[in-house]
């Protein structure tokens, strides 16, 4: 089964997703199911950016919900001129075997303005969910 690719853009800066459900890192009998995301941020805007915080929503199949906010993304704050692409993976631990998360990231322009660049929701769902809702 190929893995989906999940895409936003915001004023020009497009932020693609692809997630990946870690079977060796997972124990379904104790209730925890481990995934990655591969995170690509292109800027095909025209001026430079600088990504400052993230905000993620998480929700896994049981409708519990979970907030992450902090700076930057794993430990850097990259600096994106018009044409550069910054990639990073990271990953979700869940109690349930599906989920859906979603966010944004606060960009900061070279002339010092403040925006929100969109993160596209995305599933984090695993073979051993009897339905794939998300």
């Amino acid at each position: 089964m190929e893995t989906p690719l999940y895409e936003e853009v915001t004023r020009g800066i497009r932020v693609t997703v692809e997630p990946d459900y870690l079977e060796e890192e997972s124990e379904p009998s104790e209730s925890h199911y481990v995934w990655a995301y591969r995170v690509r941020i292109d800027n095909d805007s025209d001026t430079v950016v600088r990504l400052c915080d993230r905000h993620w929503q998480i929700t896994d199949s049981s409708g519990r919900t979970f907030t992450v906010d902090g700076d930057g993304v794993v430990g850097e704050q990259p600096v994106l001129a018009p044409g550069d692409v910054y990639e990073y993976v990271s990953g979700c631990p869940l109690e349930t075997p599906s989920g859906l998360m979603v966010g944004h990231y606060g960009m900061l322009t070279a002339g010092g303005e403040h925006f929100m660049a969109g993160i596209p929701a995305f599933s984090l769902d695993s073979p051993h969910c009897r339905q794939r809702p998300n």
